[in-house]
C-alpha cells in the first residue's frame, strides 16, 4: 500500500538542520524552519505539524514551548526526534493530544511514516502513554540545609493523597540519593536502587515499579533509595530522568523533594516540573539563599513554572527575634507564596513515630498551613485553565 502524499501539507520545523528534509523524506510539503521561539506564536495558520529536532535546543526551552501548545485549544501534532530526548521534555510532549517520539538514528521511511501516521490520526485520537497527560508533578527543594523541605514534600504529598480516593494516586520521590530523610521520616525501608542500572537506565519500566515503591498509605508511596555517600556519583542522569518519566505515567500526581545543591539532571527535572516550591526558614541568610535560588531558577527557565517561595517555620508568638512575613518578603524582593507554622512537637512526634504529621498530628498548625498551601495551588491550576479556555 502506497503512503498518502505530504503534497500541500504545512509543517513548521524547529531546527536548521531540518530543512533538508524538504528536498528528501517530506517532498512535497511546505516546510517553515524556524527557532523554538516560533511554538509560543502558534497559530492554526502556522502549519499541519509541528517536528522538532530536539538536539538542536537545550530542554529548558522546549519545555515551556511544549507546554504554550499543549495550552492551545486544538493543539497540532508533535513529532519531536533526536538522540538525546531527556524525560521532562518527553514528559511534556505527551501532554499534547497527538504527538509522537522518534529516536535517532533512523531511516527517510520511518519519519515519513511517523510524520503521515501524525497527520491522519483523528483529533481524538491519544497515544498509548496518554496517562501521564494528566499527571502533574511538583518539586520541592531548599534554600539551605535544614530548612525542612523535606518535611513540607511529606506533608504536601500526603495532603494531595488525602484528595483523591484512588489507590496509588500519589507518589513522593526522594532524590537526595546520598542522605535522603523521607524514608526515615515515614518509618519505611527504601528499596529504589537506582544505582544497579548503572548506565542502562533503559531496562527500567513501568513494570518495576512494585519492586521499587514502598507503599506508604493506600493512595501514597514512597520512591527513594538507600543512603549511600557515593549515592550521586553511583546514580547517572538518565536513571534518575527514567524512573521520574515512569513515575509520572503510573501516578497523577509526583512530589520530587529535591537536593538544593546542583546535579546533572536538575535542570531537566525543574523544567519538567508544572511546580517548584523553594522553601526557606526565616532566617536572614536562608531568605538570601531563597531568592537567589528562585532568581536562577528563572534565568535558567525563563518560561518555565515560577518558584514559589515557602517560608517554613513560621513563629506564633508576637514579639521575638525571627523576622515577621513581612520583613522576611523584603529580604526576599517578593511575595512569599505561603508560610507553615512552626510546630517542634508535632513534628518531633511524627518522626519519631514514622509517618506523616497529618496521621499521627491532625490538628497541627503544620497541617492546617500545608493543606491551604495545596488548596492554593491546585484552585491557581484551575484558574489557569479557565483563563486559557476564556482566551480561546
Amino acid at each position: 500500500m502506497s503512503m498518502p502524499s505530504l503534497t500541500g501539507r504545512r509543517i513548521l520545523a524547529v531546527g536548521a538542520g531540518l530543512a533538508t528534509l524538504a528536498e528528501g523524506p517530506l517532498y512535497g510539503a511546505v516546510l517553515e524552519t524556524a527557532g523554538v521561539e516560533r511554538l509560543r506564536a502558534f497559530g492554526p495558520e502556522v502549519a499541519d505539524l509541528v517536528l522538532i529536532d530536539a538536539d538542536s535546543t537545550e530542554p529548558e526551552a522546549l519545555v515551556p514551548a511544549l507546554a504554550a501548545l499543549a495550552a492551545l485549544p486544538s493543539p497540532p501534532p508533535t513529532l519531536l526526534i533526536g538522540a538525546r530526548l531527556s524525560a521532562g521534555l518527553v514528559r511534556a510532549l505527551l501532554k499534547l493530544e497527538r504527538s509522537d517520539v522518534l529516536e535517532a538514528p533512523f531511516t527517510p521511511d520511518q519519519l515519513t511514516r511517523a510524520v503521515m501516521s501524525l497527520l491522519t490520526a483523528p483529533a481524538s485520537a491519544v497515544g498509548a502513554a496518554a496517562p501521564a497527560s494528566s499527571s502533574r508533578c511538583w518539586a520541592i527543594t531548599g534554600a539551605v540545609g535544614g530548612s525542612g523541605a523535606t518535611t513540607v514534600a511529606i506533608e504536601v504529598a500526603y495532603a494531595l493523597s488525602q484528595r483523591s480516593r484512588k489507590e496509588r494516586s500519589v507518589c513522593l520521590v526522594d532524590l537526595n540519593l546520598a542522605d535522603g530523610a523521607a524514608a526515615a521520616y515515614l518509618g519505611a525501608t527504601p528499596a529504589l536502587r537506582l544505582a544497579e542500572f548503572g548506565a542502562h537506565a533503559e531496562r527500567m519500566d513501568a513494570s518495576m515499579l512494585p519492586a521499587f515503591a514502598v507503599p506508604v498509605t493506600k493512595q501514597l508511596d514512597l520512591l527513594a533509595c538507600p543512603r549511600d555517600p557515593e549515592g550521586f556519583d553511583l546514580v547517572p542522569r538518565e536513571a534518575v530522568l527514567r524512573i521520574l518519566e515512569i513515575a509520572c505515567e503510573a501516578y497523577d500526581w509526583v512530589v520530587v523533594d529535591i537536593p538544593r545543591h546542583r546535579r546533572p539532571w536538575t535542570v531537566d527535572v525543574l523544567a519538567g516540573s508544572d511546580e517548584v516550591l523553594v522553601v526557606s526558614e526565616l532566617t536572614v541568610p536562608a531568605l538570601i539563599a531563597a531568592r537567589s535560588l528562585s532568581e536562577e531558577i528563572e534565568r535558567r527557565l525563563p518560561e518555565g513554572p515560577t518558584p514559589r517561595i515557602v517560608l517554613n517555620r513560621l513563629a506564633t508568638r508576637m514579639f521575638g527575634p525571627a523576622p515577621t512575613m513581612a520583613e522576611a518578603e523584603r529580604a526576599l524582593q517578593r511575595k512569599a507564596e505561603a508560610g507553615v507554622s512552626s510546630d517542634w512537637e508535632a513534628a518531633a512526634a511524627s518522626v519519631n513515630l514514622g509517618g506523616p504529621i497529618a496521621q499521627h498530628r491532625p490538628k497541627s498548625r503544620i497541617v492546617r498551613d500545608v493543606s491551604v498551601l495545596v488548596d492554593r495551588l491546585i484552585a491557581d491550576e484551575k484558574r489557569r485553565k479557565a483563563q486559557a479556555a476564556r482566551a480561546a
